[in-house]
């Protein structure tokens, strides 16, 4: 039964439509695990790769699954030693095929690539591939960026030895929007040296998602890559149909998201997928990915997307965003109280602000407040404090915090 399970997955490539319990997702690990070489009864290692693990907790944290996925020249590859392993990594990329199709990512295409790196490394990951596409890679030395003041969108560029180009947001109201125009001079400006445009989708407010349907439509005119860093964008349907959109009517090289930030798993992993237009780059990254990877990403994955089922899948987005409503609508009424409001950002689906003019009031500093809520157990709050200038990867930002200068 367990098998015919996992060969409902890859043949109709779709997540279970109920989750299993846990009893069943447990004998289907252990009969994965006895499909590895090194579970095998009669198997003699005699290579300085074979699967030993020395420490019984530590075999039974990854039920024995010790070779890992991939190849050396293909993190997507089969393993001989693996075929247990493989098989669930393949499942598990199917599986969140599935999920971003049912978030609202229509027409995704086929291949999925999960990586064992969270999102900074495998952005840096993609635009090494993305670099390396072009005729003229060598040639190719900068990317243009939407400033989003987060440090591991900065860093995953330079560590890729890529040069930013810094487009700051547009003030519109209360909201930092997308400056298309200014993207547009930017590509003419740098012509060959361009390796793509990266855009973002999920961010803290008052930023906006990026307009990545503009920017797509640019870039297929433009003949410019364009990558879209969706880190946290899963959750939310209505990021992820304009991401299809984008794809759809526009250039969308490649997009990535997170694992841990979207399906409820440890950190650790990351998915690399497009738009079935153009898959080239996704399948690039999976070939440039040097040797074996680790599958705990993979499992981790594998184990909660057959736990939630299409069903539960489906029950948390709308949870999501019942939640959202309910919370905007409540932290509306407190700042309402306080003299304070809640900034209108209609063009972010997933984070909120609110102001804190009283903190001057109080002779406290802003950042007191992020202190005061964490030692009230409350995580995950960003409180931006004016003018504070830092430099990452060498750059220097003015307002750090609000991916804003003003």
């Amino acid at each position: 039964a367990h098998t015919k399970i996992l060969t409902r997955i890859v043949s109709n490539r779709k997540m279970p439509a109920k989750g299993l319990p846990e009893s069943a997702i447990t004998m289907l690990m252990h009969e994965l695990s006895v499909m590895d070489s090194n579970n095998f009864i009669d198997n003699v290692g005699v290579g300085e790769r074979e699967g030993r693990i020395y420490s019984p907790i530590v075999a039974q944290r990854v039920f024995h699954l010790a070779h890992g996925i991939g190849r050396s020249g293909d993190v997507m590859a089969e393993q001989p030693k693996a075929c247990g392993s493989s098989l669930l990594a393949r499942a598990a990329a199917i599986m969140s095929r599935d999920a971003m199709r049912i978030s609202g990512m229509a027409d995704i295409g086929r291949d999925v690539c999960v990586l064992p790196m969270a999102t900074g490394m495998t952005l840096t990951m993609v635009l090494m591939s993305m670099r390396a596409s072009w005729a003229n890679a060598r040639e190719r030395d900068s990317v243009i960026w939407c400033r989003l003041d987060q440090k591991t969108c900065v860093k995953a560029a330079t560590c890729a030895g890529l040069n930013i180009v810094v487009i700051e947001p547009r003030l519109c109201g209360d909201e930092l929007i997308t400056d298309v125009e200014a993207i547009e001079r930017e590509i003419a400006r740098l012509g060959e040296r361009l390796v793509c445009v990266v855009t973002s989708t999920s961010c803290f407010a008052p930023r906006a998602s990026d307009d990545v349907e503009a920017v797509a439509k640019l870039c297929e005119k433009t003949n410019t890559g364009h990558v879209i860093n969706n880190a946290y964008g899963v959750q939310s349907r209505v990021i992820c149909k304009k991401i299809s959109k984008a794809w759809t009517v526009g250039r969308v090289d490649a997009v990535v998201q997170s694992t841990d930030k979207n399906f409820l798993v440890p950190v650790g992993g990351a998915i690399v997928c497009c738009g079935k237009r153009r898959e080239d780059l996704v399948r690039a990254v999976s070939t440039s990915y040097p040797g074996r990877a680790s599958a705990s990403a993979s499992i981790d994955l594998f184990i909660t997307l057959l736990s939630m089922g299409e069903e539960t899948w489906m029950r948390l987005l709308d949870e999501r965003e019942d939640v959202y409503a309910y919370m905007a609508s409540e932290l509306a009424k407190v700042a309402e109280e306080e003299g304070e409001r809640v900034l209108s950002t209609p063009g972010n689906p997933i984070s909120m602000a609110m102001t804190l003019s009283c903190a001057k009031a109080l002779g406290m500093q802003p950042t007191m407040f992020g202190s005061m809520l964490f030692s009230r157990c409350v995580s995950g709050t960003r409180v931006v404090a004016p003018g504070e200038t830092k430099t990452v990867g060498g750059i220097e930002f003015e307002g750090f915090g609000a991916s804003h200068s003003r």
